[in-house]
């Protein structure tokens, strides 16, 4: 008589029962109230979304939005708009899995394949966020220097200290970890909305540069800088992260409860990617309005960039904003990225380590590259690796995308949460743009058009 464990698991089911919850500490702390109206739970479950929505303005996306719109113009606010469409759809979906199965996608990559196969994408994700991290140790050490004049080798340890505002914000309570993150995109909306008035762009160009345009498939540098902006928008480190802490609400786990916490989760993304979008054309606006219109459109440096917004712009006041700017993002960024490597780590291999010891590890694994890259090739490289470091994410996109659409597809997985079939046929579309722009690149690369 065959086992009851292999009768689950030739039906799709998962391999393993869930076990501990992702974040521990935070799980299930912020209370929802089922006799709520609408606009009160909507304020409950905001949060997450924005947490997510910091990897549109991590300080990789700064290289590539400002090498996109000092060469190209406004041409590239269409990957920028493409790069939202997907975020939002597959952020939906890591909402839907968190909520449906009560596992963050590590975990479910952990219960639903055999190690072989899970112990790779492990490696893969942690790749990943070494290389979110890379820029935004780098970003923020950037900052540090133009703001202060701190050497960058410095300002990489420096940024080490987040570990130590998560766990005093978290001690706290998971709501002063989301409020200190809304807080950053605050100061960083307002200084952009300043410098663009300051910049004054072609808002026709702006208008017709979210228009598709065939140049990005054959010209490789536009295609080269596309990717990179998916890369940096579209980011794996976001799919794990987001299915860890949409697991903070204490909704009610009926199907009704759940709908209602899907229907909210995905609403906070939604808005808080949108959002974000402005925040990301608008460094690409900023760029295309400043450095291409008076020629100069080989700006890919976030220093070079920082040095000549005040000539061109005609006051001190705008590279201050680009700096302050910069490191608010970097900031924001690397409090998200440490979150995002904790639960990458707890689940994957299931650290049972101190919540603090687990932080510690898991931002010195990141950090050492970016201190690397710093001492070896100083500032002077730094753009090049930043904008590398983004088309490393997006070759790696496709080993969290498929597992999430795999899952959120799955009836028995996902059982009444089931992704709807015209939202796992997008899903899946997104998937192979994604492959397909990557083998694109590939070839490029080994023919040496790039």
């Amino acid at each position: 008589m065959p086992d009851i464990g292999d009768v689950k698991r030739k039906q799709g089911d998962w391999r393993h029962e869930a076990e501990q919850p992702s974040l521990v500490e935070v799980f299930r702390s912020i209370a929802v109230s089922p006799d709520a109206g609408f606009f009160r739970k909507f304020l409950t479950f905001a949060g997450p979304g924005y947490l997510v929505a910091v990897g549109y303005m991590d300080p990789g996306n700064w290289a590539t939005s400002l090498a996109g719109g000092s060469q190209f113009g406004y041409a590239l606010l269409c990957v920028a708009l493409l790069s939202n469409i997907m975020a939002v759809i597959l952020q939906s979906l890591c909402a839907r899995l968190a909520i449906a199965t009560g596992r963050d996608l590590a975990q479910a990559c952990r219960d639903a394949f055999p190690i072989w196969m899970s112990w790779p994408l492990w490696v893969l994700a942690e790749l990943a966020i070494c290389a979110t991290d890379l820029a935004e140790v780098i970003g923020t050490a950037i900052a540090l220097n133009l703001l202060f004049g701190i050497p960058l080798e410095l300002g990489v340890l420096i940024t080490a200290a987040d570990v130590l505002v998560i766990l005093w914000l978290q001690s706290r309570g998971f709501r002063w970890v989301e409020g200190f993150i809304i807080a950053l995109l605050g100061v960083i909306s307002v200084c952009f909305a300043i410098q663009i008035a300051m910049a004054d762009p072609d808002w026709y160009g702006v208008i017709t540069g979210f228009a598709p345009t065939v140049n990005i498939l054959t010209n490789q540098h536009m295609l080269y800088l596309a990717l990179g902006i998916i890369g940096a928008t579209v980011m794996p480190h976001n799919l794990y992260l987001h299915s860890g802490i949409v697991q903070t609400r204490a909704y009610e786990h009926s199907i009704k409860g759940k709908r209602e916490a899907l229907r909210f989760a995905t609403l906070d993304s939604t808005v808080a990617l949108t959002f974000a979008l402005v925040i990301n054309a608008s460094i690409l606006i900023l760029a295309a309005a400043t450095f291409h219109v008076s020629g100069q459109t080989d700006v890919d440096d976030i220093g070079k960039a920082h040095e000549l917004l005040s000539p061109l712009l005609g006051t001190s006041m705008a590279p201050i904003l680009f700096g302050i700017a910069l490191l608010c993002c970097g900031l924001s960024s690397t409090v998200t990225a440490t979150m995002a490597g904790q639960i990458v780590m707890e689940g994957f291999i299931k650290m049972t380590l101190p919540s603090w010891l687990r932080r510690l590890l898991t931002r010195v694994v990141a950090i050492i590259p970016a201190i690397a890259v710093t001492v070896i090739y100083g500032q002077a490289e730094t753009a090049k690796l930043l904008i590398l470091s983004q088309v490393v994410l997006s070759f790696q996109l496709p080993f969290a995308v498929v597992p999430l659409v795999m899952f959120t597809a799955s009836k028995q997985k996902m059982k009444e949460l089931c992704a709807p079939r015209w939202l796992t046929g997008v899903s899946v579309i997104i998937a192979l743009i994604i492959i397909a722009l990557n083998v694109k690149l590939l070839y490029d690369i080994s023919v040496g058009a790039i």
